[in-house]
């Protein structure tokens, strides 16, 4: 028997002792990723703020990613996460700029390129 592919590490646990719980949260996640505004590439540089108030490396890489596939520049990564800094501090922001530039630099050049 294969085991499915699972996007995160925790999925696998997830759906063993609550499938049903683990598709619910997997059609949430699949609405919040529809939604038609803002745009996608802003959807994703506010979910990667988002992982980094989270202080969660591998959301801040992943988002990095995404926002570059779809068109966001290196500049604009690091302002998104530079506006954390009033709020949050300057541990989480500069902690999370090396896994930005992972995900950044893991990503296809977007179509706008």
């Amino acid at each position: 028997m294969t085991m499915p592919d699972w996007n995160f590490p925790f999925e696998g646990p997830l759906h063993e002792v609550f499938p049903a719980l683990h598709e619910a949260q997997n059609a949430f996640m699949a609405q919040i990723d529809s939604l038609r505004v803002p745009d996608r590439k802003t959807h994703e540089l506010i979910r990667m703020v988002c992982t980094v108030v989270a202080r969660n490396p591998e959301g801040v890489q992943r988002h990095a990613m995404l926002a570059k596939e779809v068109g966001a520049t290196w500049e604009e990564i690091v302002g998104s996460i530079m506006l954390t800094l009033p709020a949050f501090g300057l541990l989480p922001a500069v902690q999370a700029l090396t896994h930005a530039r992972r995900g950044f630099d893991a990503a296809p050049e977007s179509e706008t390129d």
